[in-house]
């Protein structure tokens, strides 16, 4: 091959792969830059009201590498410092998902009414916040809460099913709204057959809702007897890429349940189950 011709190889050849290499970078606006957001508690104003969050970055945080996004979502009458900190920081994940982004953002009056979309403008703005500043895969973003922040979970689901790659609802209802959509999302969730608070009917019918949008076959979904200490998991057969677990458990309203039923916290059997469920997504 002339010199000529080989040099042009090897120039071309360069050039693809300096647009590869800043293909994969590129998820987000932050990735390449030297970042300003550090962990810690950020505000914001959101229609007019100030609003706090706090992030948390890996320690080995690399402004190349897309990163994946986790939202841990209060409970009703707790703040953001509960899932930040407590034996098990967003609801255990954080001790295991290595090369992830985790946002802990705090409800209005400690709850998520989300009174006019107010709360979903806020993860918005979040989402941009951290996407501007941090290499994100915008591709892997996730949702996960208790209760009410089950519910605010959920109606992120509904209201931005483009954004979000999938949500766990733990012990959830429909308490945020949600937007009139029928675009899947991956979705997980888990109930008490004894929940004394948000009923397992309550639930089974964001269950129902979300097999519908999944395209998911229609399957009988086997629950525990009360003070069996068993749980069921079922698993439906949905459109590709779209997956549906639902586990029901013996036990009251509790976050992380162990197999006795009572609250296990970092010893929970969910951690392995929303694990698991963010990890198969690439």
């Amino acid at each position: 091959m002339p010199a000529r011709q080989s040099s042009l190889h090897w120039a071309l050849g360069l050039l693809a792969l300096f647009l590869t290499f800043t293909s994969v970078i590129a998820d987000t606006a932050g990735c390449g830059k030297a970042p300003t957001l550090t962990s810690g508690t950020k505000t914001m104003t959101v229609n007019g009201k100030s609003r706090r969050w706090i992030v948390r970055l890996p320690n080995n945080y690399d402004r190349a590498v897309p990163h994946r996004l986790v939202f841990g979502v209060h409970w009703r009458d707790a703040d953001y410092g509960a899932v930040d900190g407590g034996s098990a920081p967003y609801y255990g994940l954080r001790s295991r998902m290595n090369n992830t982004i985790f946002v802990a953002p705090d409800g209005l009056n400690k709850g998520w009414a989300n009174s006019g979309g107010e709360d979903i403008t806020f993860f918005d703005q979040i989402i941009k916040a951290v996407s501007d500043d941090l290499c994100i895969n915008e591709k892997l973003i996730f949702s996960l809460g208790f209760s009410y922040g089950g519910a605010m979970s959920y109606s992120l689901a509904c209201s931005r099913p483009k954004v979000f790659r999938g949500v766990a609802i733990l012990s959830g209802a429909l308490l945020s709204g949600c937007a009139s959509t029928t675009e899947p999302v991956a979705f997980y969730q888990q109930h008490g057959v004894r929940d004394s608070v948000l009923q397992l009917s309550m639930g089974k019918s964001l269950r129902d809702s979300m097999i519908k949008r999944n395209g998911c076959a229609s399957k009988n979904a086997g629950e525990p007897a009360k003070n069996s200490r068993q749980r069921v998991k079922t698993t439906y057969e949905c459109k590709a890429g779209f997956p549906l677990v639902f586990t029901a458990f013996d036990g009251d309203h509790v976050a992380l349940p162990n197999d006795s039923g009572s609250d296990g916290g970092a010893n929970s059997w969910t951690l392995n189950e929303v694990y698991t469920f963010f990890s198969q997504f690439s």
